[in-house]
């Protein structure tokens, strides 16, 4: 007996909780009917095949830390280095619109570059030195922040999380534009038995920052990960976009700034992670198995 895979339409899932749609949604299994191209996939081949790797995104997706952690913590950094304040105060509102910038010291050169240096950044040479300082103080601040406590982990991570490290020979690991320090106080928060098992990709690894899919293409090629195999979790347009151009499936868990913005494409659109691990596990299984699905009808 042989299963062909009836795709959904074309949309992404979409769910108000966790992944209702992801059984509204799901691909129907139609016994003994061949697709167009005469491909079909064995009820046995299409159990079989999983999520092998899982590629996080760091803010907003492990934490919602971009308005009451990053956000503040730039702000805290600008009042030490005694920036004017019409210069540089940036409200929940104003570091929405940043936040299109990937990079926190690219995010501070187009702001600077919109509405004026500082005095004592005149010529290019000091410019970058100010937004290095800057971007230094501003990473300290930040993980004093999370040290407090004052940035917990979103709903659904430690689980998710766990079941991953619990299937055998799943790889995870942390995909971010952000400072790798900064980053990996995120990732600690998961406690040490769990940190030390999750790759961290991050900060100036790569030279083009997100939406361009380098963070994730290294990540691909140093874990020598296969892409059809592995799901990337975002809570941004730009970070969807990163993915997509990686070839990598893309479940988005929208986040405070990002609960507003379209996600044409994206394989999966949640409000936040399942609670439980593993149904979120099953769940990338299937939008898998779906991708691969429709790989072998085209071909």
């Amino acid at each position: 007996m042989t299963f062909v895979v009836v795709s959904p339409p074309a949309r992404s899932l979409r769910s108000s909780g966790a992944c209702r749609a992801c059984t509204r949604n799901r691909p129907r299994l139609v016994a003994g009917r061949p697709s167009r191209t005469g491909t079909t996939l064995s009820s046995l081949s299409l159990r079989m095949i999983q999520a092998k790797a899982i590629l996080f995104d760091c803010d907003g997706v492990l934490a919602d830390t971009e308005r009451d952690g990053h956000r503040v913590a730039f702000n805290m950094a600008f009042r030490e280095f005694k920036i004017d304040e019409a210069l540089a105060t940036w409200d929940v509102n104003l570091y929405g619109r940043l936040l299109e910038v990937g990079g926190g010291k690219e995010r501070m050169t187009a702001h600077f570059n919109e509405v004026g240096w500082p005095d004592v950044a005149r010529t290019r040479e000091e410019q970058r030195e100010l937004v290095r300082q800057l971007h230094q103080r501003k990473t300290a601040l930040f993980m004093e922040l999370v040290e407090k406590g004052r940035i917990p982990l979103r709903r659904g991570v430690e689980s998710l999380v766990d079941a991953a490290l619990a299937r055998q020979g799943m790889q995870v690991a942390v995909c971010s534009t952000s400072n790798e320090k900064a980053v990996r106080a995120i990732v600690n928060l998961l406690g040490e038995r769990r940190a030390a098992r999750i790759h961290v990709y991050a900060g100036d690894a790569v030279e083009r920052k997100k939406p361009a899919p380098d963070i994730y293409l290294l990540a691909l090629d140093e874990l020598r990960l296969d892409a059809a195999t592995t799901v990337v979790v975002e809570d941004s347009a730009i970070g969807m976009r990163a993915a997509q151009a990686a070839n990598l499936p893309c479940v988005i868990t929208k986040s405070a700034f990002t609960r507003f913005e379209a996600f044409d494409g994206a394989d999966a659109v949640l409000d936040r992670l399942p609670d439980d691990g593993f149904e979120a596990l099953r769940m990338f299984d299937e939008l898998v198995a779906r991708r691969q699905a429709a790989a072998a009808r085209g071909r």
